[in-house]
């Protein structure tokens, strides 16, 4: 046995591998692509939809068709869901809508099978604290003709009453 390692002496006798060159297009590339991902990442971390969008406040939870919404068809339900323990009245294009509590109609006696006539006016749900709107025909505003129209929420703590009510007003366009 000699002290020499055979594959000691082949690494030391070969020469070092050559370094590959880096292709520039292939560098420009991958960095298009990795500036890319930043872009969109950022994007999504930084975006406001939604609620948050609408600026509401904090006694509106939700509102539809949603504020400055470019292409509402003309049959939408205005729709207004308040933080509980409120109520309110809906004014649509400068006509305040009359408004009825759901428990209200539903206390009237109904047969077995028969459906409750709700008027055309907005119907507020107490236990959900939401005001709808539907036009229709014999209606205050019976639809919603192509353009903008605009909409505001008359809202108060139940157990305040009116004279403390607060409005938020917000519009949307008909297409």
């Amino acid at each position: 046995m000699s002290g020499n390692d055979p594959d000691a002496t082949a690494e030391a006798d070969s020469p070092a591998p050559a370094r590959r060159r880096v292709d520039p297009a292939l560098l420009l590339v991958s960095a298009v692509i990795a500036i890319g991902l930043v872009l969109v990442t950022r994007g999504f971390l930084v975006s406001v939809t939604g609620d948050e969008r609408s600026d509401l406040p904090a006694t509106i939870e939700s509102v539809t068709p949603v504020p400055d919404a470019e292409q509402a068809l003309a049959q939408t339900n205005v729709f207004v869901d308040l933080a509980p323990g409120h109520t309110g009245v809906l004014v649509i294009d400068g006509v305040e809508i009359p408004t009825v509590d759901l428990s209200e109609v539903q206390a009237s006696p109904v047969e077995p099978g028969e459906q409750v006539s709700v008027p055309p006016v907005t119907v507020f749900e107490p236990g959900n604290s939401t005001l709808t709107y539907t036009p229709s025909s014999n209606g205050p505003v019976p639809r919603f003709d192509p353009g903008v129209h605009r909409v505001e929420v008359i809202h108060w703590r139940i157990d305040e009453g009116r004279q403390r009510a607060r409005s938020f007003t917000w519009q949307f366009v008909v297409v």
